[in-house]
């Protein structure tokens, strides 16, 4: 090999941006991210090094403390042997506590925090910095051969002062994070022995005797107490102390230290004893999770207190919300004007009764790539948007809309990933060679492509041919398998989730902790996948109990037990795909609501029995999709078209206010495009990322026709690999029907300093150098095709200043990387 390569290779592979395209991505990133209000989210870089902070803050407090401990036994001499490695913790740790810093005020902004606690904590983290920055000044005068005496005590105060300040530092950071009484409320002198007292039980709402619909009320609110706080560790599933607390039998006969509950006086009751202790006592109860709010309490003393009264029929009530299964169809508000489509009525109802305005409608670049990466998951081009602008039709875009769906590759492609995470189809991986796992590819494709109704996509799921089979197959795992994960269990959990949007999971083992599912329901609904009767298991313990062979739901009528298996499941698909079955349809349109407007009428997406934001808007988006055929292209005209889905996005600072009980639809949610969006737009911009070999799934070899060609090889064509997987792809081994959209240190490290990334942009650049001459033209183009836009005034001075009288490709490379990365270009707004 000559001299030189070796270094050559390494810069192939590993790639840093110029310090001048690096502060352009800095600026632009925080320039664009204030511009959008104070709810957009930051920039997904400064959150995650801001997240990084209580990581890296232990670093100096470790370190610096440790230096500090070991300079005490060099105080007689400075070079004891000990020395080198004082350097060194000192040199690492007055970094780290200068790194931290910046950390931290990375977290404070892009958290939003404040506070008193938070202000002296950040005081402290500066000071610690500062004299961090001190300390490696004195490091570097006592590291010599003759240190100065002067020199040597001011690095020993620095060095104290140093560890003291990070101690304190993080003190006050473990009070923002865990409470400012964290440490101090372990003292025996600050255990609390009550309970605080009750907020907002009403007793005198409550007569001397009650009413029998009072004592129902009553016993209902103490068994959903005892469901949502009690159950993990007193229900059939699973019993500790031998009490039992999901059946009127068991709680009044108590456990294993007799009865806790003396009916009429809670003063001798065990139970209110224990909920009522501090959570520090070593009796309290619950004593794993969180106590028992005042409330709750305060209920349990009033039922003990009135007699404890459990009527009969109290267990047959659910202290579940549960979804109505029948199909609903509520009337449409009154029409308004500039509210063509129905959609729009129903959120301007919400909005009404929610004291809302509706946001101005997106312009026509938001617009363009938005709907683009929506319906066929590429950016447009700038010619395509150009004509667009020019476009004076009032309808344009309904037509531009049209005109994607009718791209039946484009749109195949681009959904077939969406189907591919739900239906856990894949092109390699587990059980693929062994024939324990069947991929529905093809199947698939067509089905999509064809737009198949949804009621047959689902039968043919159900009552499968050999190229469907694989979604109810399975996988059938190597060795000793849990009774829950045997195909036929696995065939129920995945068809529950994703076609009825149902956990039943934890019901596949046990009594369901979550729901009022049963392990005998579950059993039965898994009965039907099945060649013969299967035994009951509960916590992978066999019973010697059969299952029986059932419906979840008897409305949507009986499987008959004694068929086949093939008979079972025509029966099954038949019942199922059945207009009764609302909440089939509910599902389904949830589904590809959140899809394209990053957030569900119902979150999460699996749990279909929770509270909808708008049960209308849920209602009657179902029923018009059975309405209309079960056609999936149609539902996604209706949604794309609404002036909902053209308004703003709104953007949200934590992925879990998308799920919080108190969630406010405005709007659009603002969402980080997928690893096959990112990656499809990179082999458009810069160059392909995929070869040829690697992928897997081939339309061309599918259909007679010759396909359109995108010039690369679509990401969904492609087997999931390290680039991928760092972007976002999920395993799917399992059903994913949510990808994270948060960004995480291993997504920063692929697109920072992965050789597939970095590999592209080098033969990107060369190619983008040989077709541009011009570095304005070459700036010019390149921000056009990325952001739909020119660059601004200061971008292109920045280029030109970098570029000089000619753009070299490592430059060119360095302006690629940048933009990708900004918000603007990993956003759709």
């Amino acid at each position: 090999m000559a001299a030189g390569q070796p270094n050559q290779i390494k810069r192939k592979y590993v790639f840093r941006p110029s310090l001048t395209f690096g502060l352009l991505l800095t600026t632009q990133s925080l320039l664009f991210a204030q511009s959008l209000g104070n709810e957009t989210s930051s920039f997904w870089l400064w959150d995650l090094l801001g997240r990084l902070h209580p990581m890296a803050v232990h670093f100096p407090i470790g370190l610096l403390i440790f230096a500090a401990f070991l300079e005490f036994h060099t105080l007689r001499n400075f070079n004891h042997p000990l020395r080198h490695g004082i350097r060194l913790l000192t040199l690492f740790g007055g970094l780290a506590a200068i790194l931290s810093a910046g950390f931290g005020v990375l977290l404070a902004w892009t958290e939003d925090m404040g506070g008193e606690t938070l202000d002296l904590h950040r005081s402290l983290g500066f000071i610690s910095a500062a004299l961090g920055i001190a300390l490696l000044f004195s490091l570097r005068k006592v590291s010599g051969p003759n240190p100065k005496p002067i020199s040597i005590k001011l690095f020993r105060s620095l060095l104290l002062i140093s560890g003291l300040g990070v101690g304190l530092a993080g003190h006050y950071g473990a009070s923002l994070t865990h409470g400012e009484n964290y440490l101090s409320e372990t003292l025996p002198w600050n255990q609390e022995t009550e309970a605080p007292e009750s907020l907002t039980v009403n007793l005198a709402s409550f007569s001397a005797s009650l009413s029998p619909e009072q004592e129902f009320q009553l016993a209902t609110n103490v068994r959903s107490v005892f469901a949502h706080n009690c159950y993990k560790c007193h229900s059939g599933a699973k019993i500790e102390g031998d009490l039992r607390l999901d059946e009127k039998e068991f709680v009044f006969a108590g456990g294993e230290n007799g009865p806790i509950i003396f009916p009429g006086d809670p003063s001798k009751s065990e139970l209110i004893r224990r909920i009522s202790l501090s959570k520090n006592h070593r009796d309290v109860m619950p004593s794993k999770g969180k106590l028992l709010r005042n409330e709750e309490i305060e209920l349990l003393k009033l039922w003990v207190e009135k007699g404890a009264p459990w009527p009969d029929g109290v267990n047959q009530q659910s202290v579940y919300r549960v979804a109505e299964l029948a199909p609903r169809n509520p009337a449409l508000p009154l029409s308004q004007s500039g509210l063509e489509n129905p959609i729009d009525l129903w959120v301007d109802n919400y909005f009404q009764k929610e004291g809302l305005d509706w946001s101005a409608p997106v312009d026509d670049r938001v617009f363009m790539r938005r709907v683009y990466l929506d319906i066929i998951g590429f950016l447009p081009k700038p010619e395509e948007l150009e004509a667009f602008q020019l476009d004076e039709n009032p309808n344009k875009r309904k037509n531009i809309i049209e005109n994607l769906l009718q791209r039946q590759d484009d749109f195949a492609q681009h959904w077939l990933t969406f189907w591919n995470d739900a239906l856990r189809n894949d092109y390699t991986g587990t059980g693929y060679i062994t024939n324990g796992r069947f991929a529905i590819t093809d199947w698939l494709y067509q089905s999509i492509r064809e737009n198949k109704p949804y009621d047959q996509f689902v039968k043919e799921l159900l009552n499968p041919n050999e190229k469907s089979k694989g979604f109810i197959e399975g996988i059938r795992w190597r060795g000793t398998v849990n009774a829950s994960q045997r195909t036929e269990m696995q065939a129920a959990q995945n068809v529950g989730q994703v076609i009825l949007g149902l956990n039943l999971k934890c019901a596949s083992c046990h009594d369901s902790f979550i729901s009022d599912w049963k392990l005998e329901e579950a059993y039965a609904f898994a009965n039907i996948f099945a060649d013969s009767t299967l035994e009951i298991s509960r916590c992978e313990q066999p019973t010697g109990q059969m299952a029986k062979t059932k419906i979840l739901w008897e409305e949507l009528g009986e499987i008959d037990s004694a068929a086949s298996k093939a008979e079972k499941l025509q029966q099954l698909a038949e019942k199922l795909v059945q207009p009764a079955n609302g909440r089939l349809y509910r599902t389904l349109v949830n589904r590809i609501w959140k899809q394209l407007m990053g957030r569900g009428i119902v979150e999460p997406v699996d749990e279909m029995d929770n509270l909808p934001w708008s049960q209308d808007l849920l209602d009657w988006l179902a029923v018009d999709f059975v309405e209309n055929g079960y056609d999936l292209k149609r539902l996604i005209f209706q949604i794309t078209t609404s002036r909902i889905y053209q308004s703003q996005s709104i953007g949200l600072k934590s992925q879990e206010l998308l799920t919080a009980e108190d969630f406010q639809f405005q709007g659009i949610v603002r969402r980080r495009i997928t690893a096959e969006q990112f990656s499809d737009a990179v082999s458009a911009l810069v160059h392909p990322l995929f070869e040829e070999k690697e992928q897997k799934f081939k339309p061309n070899q599918l259909l007679t026709e010759q396909l359109p060609s995108s010039g690369f090889i679509r990401a969904s064509l492609v087997a999931n690999n390290p680039f991928l997987t760092a972007l976002g792809r999920p395993n799917r081994e399992i059903v994913s029907t949510s990808r994270d959209s948060q960004a995480s240190l291993l997504q920063a490290l692929e697109l920072s300093n992965g050789e597939r990334l970095s590999i592209a942009l080098q033969k990107g650049a060369k190619t983008w150098a040989f077709q541009y001459e011009s570095p304005s033209q070459l700036t010019e183009e390149i921000f056009k095709r990325a952001l739909l836009r020119n660059p601004s005034e200061k971008e292109m001075e920045v280029a030109l200043q970098t570029f000089g009288e000619r753009a070299d490709p490592p430059e060119i490379q360095d302006l690629l990387w940048a933009i990708l990365l900004l918000p603007e270009f990993q956003m759709i707004y």
